[in-house]
C-alpha cells in the first residue's frame, strides 16, 4: 500500500512536471522550457509539504468544536481505532451544502473536514458512515495524492493564464487548444483516474469499519442535496477530494466526473450488508 501511494505519487508529479516543460517550451523555447522546470521543482515542493493546508485555506477551514460536536469526537476516534489509524484532526467547512472530505501527506497527518450542512442534515449513524468513508482515504493513503491533484491541476490553470496574457503577440489557435482543452483536460483525466478507483476502495473500507447501510444512506442525501444546491464559493479542482461532487456537473462535465455513479455505489454497499 505505501509502496502504491508513493509510486502514485511519482507518476503525478513526473506527468505535470513534464506537462509545464511541453507548456514552457511551446511558448518560450529553451527559455521557457527552463522557466517550466523550475515552475514545476517549485510546485512540487509546495504541493507535497503544503497541499494539504492550501486546500483547508481554500475553504477556510476551523477547526471543529469537539466540545459542541462530542458525538462526532467520539466516532472518529471509535473509527480511527478500528482502522488503525491515528485519530485525524477535525474540521469544519460553514457551508451548508452536505459534503466531507480527507487530506494530510500521511495518516499521522490525517484532517477530516465535515461541512455545517453534514452535521445538521444527517444523523449520527450516517454521519459516521461518511466519517469512516474518509478515514479509509486516510488509512487507504489517498490523501497526498488527491490534495497535491488539487494543488497541481490550480498551478496548470495559473501558467495557462500566466502565459496566454503574457504572450499576446504569438497567440493562435494552438494557444487557445493548449490552454484551454489539453491542460484543463490533462488535469481533469488524473483527478478522475486517482478519484474513481479510490473512492470505490474508500466506500468498502468505510462500509467494514462502520455500517454501510449508513454510508450508502449518506450517499444519497449528499448526492440529492449537491444537485438541489450546489456548492458556491469553492474551487472546482478540488471536487475529486469531496465524498460526493460538491459542484454542478451536469452536460459534458459529466463526461469527466471524478466520481463513480452514486447509485452503483449504494448498489455495492448495499450488496455488503
Amino acid at each position: 500500500m505505501i509502496f502504491m501511494s508513493w509510486l502514485k505519487t511519482f507518476t503525478l508529479m513526473a506527468f505535470l512536471t513534464a506537462l509545464f516543460l511541453a507548456i514552457g517550451y511551446y511558448f518560450g523555447g529553451t527559455g521557457g522550457m527552463l522557466f517550466g522546470l523550475a515552475f514545476a521543482g517549485i510546485m512540487n515542493f509546495l504541493a507535497y509539504w503544503y497541499s494539504d493546508r492550501f486546500v483547508l485555506w481554500i475553504y477556510k477551514a476551523k477547526p471543529l468544536d469537539t466540545k459542541k460536536h462530542r458525538n462526532i469526537e467520539r466516532m472518529t476516534e471509535r473509527l480511527a481505532e478500528k482502522a488503525g489509524v491515528p485519530k485525524p484532526r477535525l474540521y469544519y467547512l460553514d457551508t451548508e451544502t452536505p459534503n466531507a472530505f480527507a487530506t494530510g501527506r500521511s495518516p499521522s497527518k490525517g484532517v477530516v473536514a465535515v461541512t455545517k450542512g453534514l452535521v445538521e442534515k444527517l444523523d449520527d449513524d450516517e454521519i459516521e458512515g461518511v466519517i469512516a468513508h474518509e478515514i479509509a482515504h486516510i488509512k487507504n493513503r489517498d490523501t497526498l495524492t488527491q490534495a497535491m491533484a488539487a494543488t497541481m491541476a490550480g498551478a496548470i490553470t495559473w501558467i495557462g493564464h500566466l502565459f496566454f496574457f503574457g504572450d499576446r503577440e504569438n497567440r493562435n489557435i494552438f494557444s487557445y487548444l493548449l490552454l484551454f482543452i489539453v491542460a484543463p483536460l490533462a488535469a481533469m483525466l488524473i483527478q478522475m483516474a486517482i478519484s474513481r478507483s479510490r473512492e470505490y476502495a474508500a466506500d468498502r473500507t468505510g462500509g467494514a469499519i462502520s455500517n454501510p447501510l449508513s454510508l450508502a444512506a449518506a450517499l444519497g442525501k449528499i448526492s440529492k442535496a449537491a444537485e438541489e444546491k450546489p456548492m458556491r464559493g469553492g474551487n472546482e479542482a478540488t471536487a475529486h477530494m469531496f465524498i460526493i461532487n460538491p459542484f454542478s456537473a451536469g452536460g459534458v462535465a459529466s463526461l469527466f466526473s471524478t466520481h463513480p455513479p452514486v447509485e452503483l455505489r449504494i448498489k455495492r454497499l448495499k450488496e455488503m450488508a
